[in-house]
């Protein structure tokens, strides 16, 4: 069943490709503007152009550096703010309105008052952060609230919340919580992130390269660009749960060989 579940998720996702093709020449046709809508040849010239050039590979280890930077961060202080809100009726009614707004507050917006406020080098993994933290927190929260009030009675009987109880009950009982969070701030991420540096004119990375491409009216290179996002998010989704599940595979298979 696996095989062809697998076989079913690439073709589902090579049509979905290919939907995205049709859309671009749909687009030129009724525009009738190949300058802002080219080609599937020319969108293919463009992105072998850049995979072939260092420069490109430099942007993109720039800009997911940023990434991998708000991921952690947001994750750290996401997950601490989850486990309050998720532990106590109280952290979660004080923490809610701050939330709320950062929910609320138009990306661009926040990011334009993130960049009056510090230095432009750090406005990318700031923004970024500040935008992903709501996603881990309310996973977490929601988490926690799903979890059986029995096996939270039991764990008070040894003593009050702590880090230990954290990391050893709460964690490991709401990771799937925490994988969907991974996944959604992933893409969140990058976005936001290119955004940012596309704003701010980071050197060296994926946003000021498609506000040159754009500036110049090299549209080509703009979709090549956003290709090279969406397998971006591939990686920093699909990869994890890969080498998670290898890894697994490897314990079990070291527990059940004799010897």
């Amino acid at each position: 069943m696996k095989p062809n579940k697998t076989k079913g998720s690439v073709l589902a996702f090579s049509l979905g490709i290919l939907l995205i093709a049709v859309f671009l020449q749909t687009g030129g046709l009724l525009k009738g503007n190949r300058i802002v809508f080219p080609g599937l040849p020319e969108i293919g010239e463009a992105l072998v152009r850049l995979l072939v050039d260092g420069r490109t590979w430099l942007k993109i280890g720039t800009t997911m550096l940023h990434v991998a930077e708000a991921l952690f961060l947001s994750a750290v202080i996401g997950i601490l703010f989850g486990l309050l809100e998720g532990s106590s009726g109280f952290a979660y009614s004080f923490f809610r309105p701050v939330m709320i707004l950062i929910r609320s507050t138009p990306m661009i917006l926040l990011v334009i008052l993130i960049m009056a406020t510090i230095s432009y080098r750090a406005v990318p993994v700031v923004s970024a952060c500040m935008i992903l933290i709501p996603l881990f927190s309310e996973a977490v929260y929601e988490g926690c609230r799903s979890i059986d009030p029995e096996l939270i009675d039991v764990y008070r009987l040894n003593g009050g919340f702590s880090a230990r109880v954290a990391f050893q009950v709460y964690l490991p009982l709401i990771s799937g919580y925490l994988k969907q969070a991974f996944n959604n701030a992933a893409g969140m991420g990058l976005k936001v992130a290119v955004s940012a540096e596309y704003l701010v004119q980071a050197r060296d990375s994926l946003g000021k390269a498609v506000y040159l491409s754009s500036y110049s009216t090299e549209y080509a290179e703009v979709y090549a660009y956003a290709l090279i996002m969406i397998f971006l998010v591939l990686l920093l989704t699909e990869l994890p749960g890969k080498i998670s599940a290898f890894v697994q595979q490897k314990r079990t298979g070291k527990l059940t060989s004799p010897g």
